[in-house]
């Protein structure tokens, strides 16, 4: 726990064109700038020949700050490999499907090589030592956005073949469970295991990307191990993981499993980049940040996010506000920007810092200001703010490989699209919501649990879903759930499978539609809607009741959308992919019956409530706007006192928000 809100920013003294570090902090220091991470990109700088070492740059740094009262993150530099390195030995870049790694780009390294992570071991130590008394460092940031980086080099399938012996001891059973007959895939000894690189087979590819998601755990844990020698017990390890990028932060990251590779932190860290400007929604900024709060039930650290950022997306007045208190109601403890300045030359040129590149005041930076007092006057009522959500987004990486390996046709939506298809319809109906993984001991804290395309799961999974439903949840799967086994085996019986008990449905056929819809517009969301597209299975209800028919001459038979009551409970199930606004009708009505609609899903995006519990146990309510038009709702709760503007709001009074604006309500 933090006693204050850390509004920070990646600084890099060694990029600057021109001595100007008094400068900086003075201008840090008036937009309440209280934080800063350093150290994290510049190995070759640090050691610029091999056991060289000079660490006068972060010496210069952690003593101005320290003087300045700016508190210091130590990034450990192993992300970027310095020239020497690559020279002298030229396998530790990583040797992937499409050959060896080239020098240039950064996170083009083995991550599990031994002469890597000997030189690795050695920056690391030097550092930490060097840094870990001064006055001026808080934590530290362990390597940068963590990836295996594709590595599957011949050092890497000698390991996965050790990896697949201790899990299936026999290559019997690997042959059986893997149906490596096909094709003549058997292995017959295990001296003759071949590469996966080329592998054609799913189950294996897919143990393969498993086993590679793993190495990311062993080396955030191995670096963690190292750090942990030198920290006081005041300091923290941080890592800021990352998500599927489509330009922007958009869904589960497919190399990473968050939730093992967060376990040595102390406290779990992020970035989130998003889109800005007329396509500013907050989805991003809210997945991120329930995806980051639920790996450890805990605050967390939003270790970059965007100042200007992106060539074409310098924010409008007020995002920069509404970005940074939309990181907190999410249950952020920090909100750090990358990066400080705009870098004058090379790759990120253009991503722009806080500063522009005349590195001097602009409008970004002067609303910056405005955020950092508000940060620093709010802290005591805004920092560590606890959030109870009663739903919960269950996702997979396993799923998400193995609809790597089985697309949905056209290859325009993969899994991270049903994902936010359904985050996105809580999220605008102002649905709280966690996003947990399926290692999760037990679902019974949430009443309603939200699967989208859970296309690989075991038994022991599926039946802990029929049981949490039997006992009085309620579930909402999508099309593709518990169709084959965690070892990407199709299940041989009816699908769904396992869960067809508790959906109360059966298919054994499914489509590329063409020409279909749902029949009429049940749902209420007009004939625009209720196209179906993509994937559509053939559903035959055996005690679920029918929400929606397929309209279709040949297809009318069967159901496209079902729900069942089973037990106590109930499950939901979407068999087709088809409109946002009807995902949302499904959403709704669900919700409805766990008994989750309140008075805060009377309003709907771009209205956008956010509550939690802060250290004074009062609760908070954010409102947002995230609209280019103002906008007023009738404040429905208790009586409170309005943060920023520092003004009573009573119930019922109507509360009007700027375009792009904010309330925060403690109530009293």
């Amino acid at each position: 726990m933090t006693k204050e809100i850390f509004y920070g920013v990646a600084y890099y003294d060694e990029y600057m064109p021109y001595e100007r570090l008094e400068t900086d902090i003075a201008m840090m220091k008036a937009a309440g700038i209280n934080l800063v991470r350093i150290a994290e990109s510049t190995w070759s700088t640090h050691e610029p020949q091999n056991g060289v070492f000079n660490f006068s740059s972060v010496d210069r740094v952690l003593n101005a700050m320290y003087k300045a009262g700016i508190k210091v993150i130590i990034g450990t530099p192993t992300y970027a490999v310095p020239t020497w390195l690559v020279e002298e030995h030229p396998d530790v870049l990583a040797e992937t499907s499409k050959g060896r790694s080239k020098y240039g780009a950064r996170q083009i390294m083995d991550i599990t090589h031994p002469v890597y992570l000997f030189y690795a071991e050695r920056i690391i130590r030097k550092l930490i030592e060097r840094v870990h008394k001064h006055p001026a460092v808080i934590g530290y940031q362990i390597d940068n956005e963590t990836k295996h980086y594709h590595t599957a080099g011949p050092n890497v399938q000698l390991q996965f073949v050790k990896y697949i012996r201790e899990k299936f001891g026999t290559l019997e059973r690997l042959n059986r469970e893997f149906g490596l007959d096909y094709w003549s895939n058997r292995i017959n000894s295990w001296e003759d295991f071949p590469s996966i690189i080329g592998t054609i087979n799913g189950s294996l590819g897919a143990e393969f990307a498993k086993f590679q998601r793993t190495l990311v755990n062993d080396f955030l844990s191995w670096q963690a191990s190292i750090v942990n020698e030198y920290k006081n017990d005041s300091q923290f390890i941080t890592h800021n993981l990352d998500f599927e990028w489509r330009g922007y932060s958009f869904g589960v990251q497919p190399d990473v499993n968050h939730y093992e590779a967060s376990k040595p932190l102390d406290i779990a860290g992020v970035d989130i980049y998003h889109p800005s400007q007329g396509k500013l929604t907050g989805k991003e900024i809210s997945f991120g940040g329930d995806s980051t709060r639920s790996l450890k039930e805990s605050n967390y650290f939003v270790l970059e996010t965007q100042a200007q950022a992106f060539p074409d997306w310098t924010p409008y007045p007020g995002q920069l506000r509404l970005q940074a208190f939309s990181h907190l109601a999410s249950g952020a403890n920090m909100v750090e920007y990358w990066h400080w300045h705009s870098i004058h030359n090379s790759f990120e040129t253009y991503w722009k810092g806080l500063l522009s590149h005349d590195l001097g005041e602009n409008p970004t930076y002067n609303e910056a200001k405005t955020v950092g007092t508000d940060f620093a006057r709010l802290s005591p009522n805004l920092v560590n703010l606890r959030k109870s959500n009663r739903v919960a987004l269950l996702v997979s990486n396993e799923a998400l490989t193995a609809m790597e390996w089985f697309p949905l046709p056209g290859g325009e939506f993969n899994y991270n699209d049903i994902v936010r298809l359904m985050y996105d319809g809580l999220y605008e109906m102002n649905i709280g919501c966690d996003v947990i993984d399926v290692s999760v001991g037990s679902f019974n804290k949430y009443d309603l649990l939200v699967v989208p395309a859970m296309y690989t799961a075991s038994d022991e999974l599926l039946l802990k879903l029929n049981e949490y439903v039997h006992n009085g949840g309620h579930v909402v799967y999508t099309f593709k759930s518990g169709f084959s086994n965690e070892n990407n085996q199709v299940r041989t019986v009816t699908q769904p499978g396992i869960i067809s008990e508790a959906c109360g449905i059966q298919y054994s056929q499914f489509v590329e539609p063409e020409n279909v819809t749902l029949k009429t517009d049940q749902f209420e969301v007009g004939l625009d809607n209720i196209e179906v597209h993509t994937w559509m299975e053939l559903l035959k209800p055996t005690t679920a009741e029918v929400l929606s028919w397929y309209d279709h001459p040949n297809w009318g038979e069967y159901a496209g959308i079902t729900t069942n009551q089973y037990g106590q409970g109930r499950a939901t199930y979407i068999g087709c992919m088809t409109s946002p606004a009807v995902v949302k009708k499904v959403l709704e009505r669900a919700a409805k019956e766990a008994k989750l609609w309140g008075a805060d899903q009377a309003l709907q995006f771009p209205l956008i409530v956010k509550v939690g519990v802060n250290d004074l146990n009062r609760t908070i309510r954010y409102y947002f706007n995230y609209s280019n038009e103002s906008n007023s709702f009738v404040y429905p709760h208790a009586s409170g006192q309005e943060l920023l503007a520092n003004r009573e709001i009573v119930s019922s009074q109507e509360v009007e928000l700027d375009r792009w604006g904010i309330a925060i309500i403690e109530e009293q």
